[in-house]
């Protein structure tokens, strides 16, 4: 009995096994994948098996600086980065969901988030290193993961910005029709929130990416107590060979820097790029679209496709699972009118995060004042307004710099395909490589090192700002973009009523991650050297910088309070009220 559903075709038992078998068996696309892939294995299986090494071996191994080492510490801290950016794409995805859809976890996150990224990398290693080696302390695998976790907050809080930002501006209409399908809180965050913050996030994982070799050198540098715990990698490299004032070794450094980026940006940010394309908001086709040849190569395979496809079903079919949970009070784009928050509650949980606070307050101030006097905290004030006003200055001529050509390069697919691992590269380029050039410069011709070391700080944060207007201008509606063009609108015009409003949303994450990484930078670019020769500036940076060689603990959590407190109150009275008008004013409904 045929009721209609083979739409014409004949089930034919051995024509159709026959068929399964051949869709089976590889063509010439899967030979040239398949090394690829038995490539990435190899180096996951490399890296565990260094990881469960004795600790032993570290002391063994010292960093040599011959060149023919660099590619196995290239293998090493590009794990570590990896396993870092996993671990940052799950924290922002909970992280970020909850601090955008619960008003109530919204008081306390994002301010946390804001601490959090001003908090210097040297902080995080100094109070959890310990916890990481007691987990493993006979393997190398307790150093690793105090490394990872070091090169994860470099990697996590401005992800987190931009998914919480896509988050609290999905497009209204989007939102009603999700809900007119009666989709649940899971299915609606897989079918829309996901798949609308794609494209800034993954401009954001590249900006993490490489921004977190500005790190590597303090975190596979891992002191506990009195031993110094070495990991073998790149940034281990790079200070053994700033120590030895050794040049040649440093371009050595910057040639295995630029193949490793371009071998990750060929191998997983093009793919992915190419990938969340489909995700844009838009009626209309976009003239090019971004390419990637690993793409293409994977879906021309046979064999590897096939493999690919029961992956693809089971994570369709946990996004359509009809999950819900526990009803939260709603913030952003998911509020409806009738829905009124509970003033009690609202007043019961503001008095508990009070009370907190003010507790970790007394407890910080116990302890510092026992050491510290009012004089000492005036002049760590001074200190922060000074590194405030270089912070300001700086983010402004980063703004007017890369404002235009992030747009320029967002709108143009082609060009931001080419121009892709240039800014990778430059935005991985660590500050300490150019610490010979700035010594060397500034003591020769007497400079003021206020002034001319300021650069550095913000050397490595200005490509957050290139990178999220340019996730904006790749994100803008192409049917926005005719509709200007129609209309005839250019210049000035074009840009206050078009372009700005689109990636204005994009900008703010740019620029509060910016600054907050500024802070961050302060430290090690306000106080630099190049072997004996030391050059500081003055600022809140340097101050900590100082206090932490002297060891200094109760001066150490001043100056990190201060900063703190800094980027806090920046961030609340700027930043905060933009992303507001953005949200309520600038959404692209």
């Amino acid at each position: 009995m045929d009721f209609g559903f083979n739409f014409g075709f004949r089930f034919d038992p051995k024509r159709d096994a026959a068929a399964s078998a051949w869709r089976l068996l590889p063509n010439r696309w899967d030979f040239v994948a398949f090394p690829l892939i038995i490539g990435l294995i190899a180096m996951a299986a490399i890296g565990f098996e260094q990881t469960m090494a004795p600790i032993s071996t570290l002391k063994a191994q010292a960093i040599s600086l011959s060149p023919i080492y660099l590619p196995e510490y290239a293998l090493r801290t590009t794990l570590r980065m990896l396993a870092a950016m996993l671990a940052a794409f799950v924290f922002t995805l909970a992280y970020g969901t909850l601090a955008a859809k619960s008003r109530r976890a919204e008081k306390v996150l994002v301010p946390m988030l804001d601490i959090l990224q001003s908090v210097p990398v040297l902080g995080y290693i100094s109070f959890t290193v310990t916890f990481f080696i007691a987990l493993f302390p006979t393997r190398v695998a307790g150093a690793e993961c105090a490394a990872i976790f070091a090169i994860f907050t470099s990697q996590a809080w401005n992800m987190t910005f931009s998914f919480y930002q896509s988050l609290r501006t999905v497009p209204r209409d989007l939102d009603e029709v999700s809900r007119g399908f009666h989709l649940t809180g899971w299915q609606r965050f897989w079918k829309l929130e996901v798949p609308f913050s794609m494209p800034g996030l993954i401009w954001n994982m590249m900006m993490s990416m490489s921004g977190g070799w500005f790190f590597v050198v303090a975190s596979e540098a891992i002191t506990v107590g009195n031993n110094t715990i070495t990991l073998p990698g790149v940034g281990a490299y790079l200070a053994q060979a700033i120590t030895e004032r050794n040049l040649p070794a440093i371009g050595w450094v910057i040639l295995t820097m630029t193949l490793v980026i371009f071998a990750y940006d060929q191998l997983l940010f093009r793919p992915l790029v190419a990938w969340a394309d489909k995700f844009r908001m838009e009626n209309t086709a976009s003239a090019s679209a971004p390419q990637s040849w690993l793409l293409d190569l994977v879906r021309r395979t046979r064999l590897i496709h096939q493999l690919l496809v029961p992956a693809g079903w089971l994570f369709a079919r946990m996004a359509r699972l009809p999950l819900r949970w526990r009803k939260l009070p709603l913030v952003g784009p998911a509020v409806r009118p009738h829905r009124e928050p509970s003033r009690l509650g609202d007043l019961a949980w503001g008095a508990l995060v009070l009370a907190g606070t003010a507790y970790l307050l007394w407890r910080v101030i116990g302890y510092v004042s026992t050491g510290v006097t009012w004089d000492e905290v005036g002049h760590v004030l001074a200190m922060g307004c000074i590194t405030l006003v270089r912070v300001l200055v700086l983010i402004a001529i980063a703004s007017i710099v890369w404002v235009p050509l992030g747009v320029l390069i967002g709108l143009r697919p082609a060009l931001a395909e080419k121009l892709q691992p240039l800014a990778q590269f430059l935005a991985a380029f660590p500050a300490n490589l150019l610490f010979p050039v700035f010594v060397i410069v500034i003591v020769r011709f007497g400079l003021n090192p206020d002034i001319w070391l300021s650069p550095l700080i913000v050397l490595g944060t200005q490509w957050y700002i290139l990178f999220n207007v340019i996730a904006g201008a790749s994100a803008y509606p192409n049917d926005f973009k005719e509709a200007a063009t129609n209309f005839r609108i250019r210049g000035w015009q074009w840009w206050r009523q078009a372009m700005l409003p689109g990636i204005f949303p994009y900008y703010v994450t740019g620029a509060i991650t910016a600054s907050g990484g500024a802070w961050n930078a302060s430290i090690v670019s306000e106080a630099v050297q190049w072997g004996d020769t030391h050059v500081v500036a003055h600022g809140l940076g340097a101050y900590i910088a100082q206090m932490t060689v002297d060891g200094d603990y109760r001066k150490i959590i001043l100056g990190i309070a201060v900063m703190s407190l800094f980027v806090t109150l920046f961030n609340r009275l700027l930043w905060r009220p933009m992303y507001a008008y953005a949200e309520n004013k600038l959404r692209l409904d």
